[in-house]
């Protein structure tokens, strides 16, 4: 099995499950630099230019929520909980959440603080981060209002939606999302933390571990 990813919040979410799973798979880093997600031989994996991109044998799986659920069925594990339809609906509510409201609301933090520091593509622009704020208080208090009085977003246990949903947020102190008046959602992220998979999902050694992908 193979796992094509860049160093960005979707892969982040399946190389921190594999990690926590102790799943074997071969991790093989994208080169951005040489435009290696343009190249025929990736397009022909995954035709919308992105990563992350599973390979197991003949199948090809894109969409980091699909390659998670994956994944899980895979190793057994009940992060995704494929023989039982109710908490398999209730997973999918929020990764349907995070997908069309969350991402859009937390997105313009993690892109102005995260994504251009680690492409350098120049100083944070605070201009759209304004624009968001009354979206991203309206979602803050639905997660909040949700997260209270339980650890995870879904099934009273870990599941692929807390990844999905703490991805563009688990750097929420550096990104200066305004999340201090919404203590549940910062007890949720301060916990995800402590699960070492989560905490570094990326490869320890990119050079020794990770064949790179040239343009």
């Amino acid at each position: 099995m193979k796992i094509y990813w860049i160093k960005a919040q979707a892969p982040r979410r399946v190389l921190a499950l594999v990690k926590h799973l102790g799943i074997d798979a071969e991790c093989v880093e994208v080169d951005l630099k040489a435009k290696g997600l343009r190249t025929p031989e990736y397009l022909a994996l995954n035709p919308n230019g992105k990563a992350p991109t599973l390979v197991d044998g003949d199948f090809v799986l894109w969409e980091s929520s699909a390659i998670n659920a994956y994944l899980c069925v895979k190793a057994g594990s009940d992060m995704w909980p494929v023989h039982n339809a109710a908490e398999q609906v209730e997973i999918i509510r929020w990764l349907s959440w995070n997908d069309n409201h969350w991402a859009r609301a937390v997105g313009p933090f993690y892109f102005e603080f995260v994504v251009k520091q680690t492409f350098q593509l120049g100083p944070p622009d605070r201009t759209e981060m304004v624009a968001m704020l009354p979206e991203f208080g309206k979602l803050a208090a639905v997660l909040d209002g949700h997260l209270k009085g339980q650890d995870f977003v879904a099934c009273g246990r870990l599941t692929i939606a807390d990844f999905q949903l703490a991805a563009m947020a688990c750097e929420w102190r550096r990104s200066e999302m305004p999340l201090d008046d919404y203590p549940n959602i910062v007890r949720w992220l301060d916990g995800l933390d402590r699960i070492p998979a989560w905490a570094d999902p990326w490869p320890v050694k990119t050079a020794e571990i990770c064949e790179t992908v040239p343009a």
